[in-house]
């Protein structure tokens, strides 16, 4: 007799399928909507692309493109999961991966690095970003919450200390890149992040990218 296939995979399989490069499911205890379930979704982003990019020379058109046509896919992804997860009977709710609260301009609904980390995707930076195991820095996130008892098989609820990523303590790669300054040795100034790329990148994309902190790192590039 075949053994029964976990439900679970077949979600994070038709993830996949969709073109998510990585997918984990985490156990949380502060989801919208009650929903204790986050499916976190990773598409790594093209290194041509990213090589593009210098310290010096500062994002690209291509590169402005290539981030938001990756935000759009992670965003009908996490779409057609929770339409197949509604199709099994079960709530959903999607965060949309590049989108910020009015009341707090840096923040998502939930944020998308947390899910990651608590999922066993990767960890967070020194430069504020989340670093994939296998790529670094160099992907696009979004979340799917759920109350689907299905994935209770494969949900992973993991310290808080993994969120920490010990390698940042001995490089600081970006923090020295960093044309605005804004990348400390414990935290990153996202306010000041923010209105260097406003004030020096407005012709590319509005100044809503930069990708010069991503380009430099080490993880995940070799």
């Amino acid at each position: 007799m075949t053994e029964a296939r976990d439900p679970a995979d077949e979600l994070l399989d038709f993830a996949r399928s969709l073109g998510a490069g990585d997918v984990g499911i985490a156990r949380v205890q502060d989801g919208p909507g009650g929903m204790p379930y986050a499916l976190s979704i990773a598409v790594p982003l093209s290194r041509a692309i990213l090589d593009e990019i210098t310290p010096e020379s500062g994002p690209t058109y291509t590169y402005f493109n290539h981030y938001r046509s990756v935000n759009f896919l992670i965003d009908q992804i996490l779409l057609r999961c929770g339409l197949w997860l509604q199709g099994n009977g079960t709530r959903y709710l999607t965060v949309a991966a590049s989108q910020s609260r009015p009341d707090s301009p840096f923040e998502a609904r939930y944020s998308h690095k947390k899910a990651a980390c608590l999922s066993g995707l990767g960890s967070i930076g020194r430069n504020g970003l989340f670093l994939h195991d296998r790529w670094g820095p160099r992907v696009r996130l979004g979340t799917l919450f759920t109350d689907w008892d299905g994935c209770a098989s494969r949900a992973k609820c993991l310290p808080d200390e993994r969120i920490a990523c010990p390698a940042c303590a001995t490089c600081g790669r970006c923090a020295a890149a960093c044309p605005s300054g804004a990348i400390g040795a414990d935290d990153i100034d996202r306010a000041r992040c923010s209105q260097w790329m406003k004030d020096q990148y407005r012709e590319i994309g509005r100044g809503a990218v930069c990708g010069i902190c991503i380009e430099v790192c080490p993880i995940g590039k070799d």
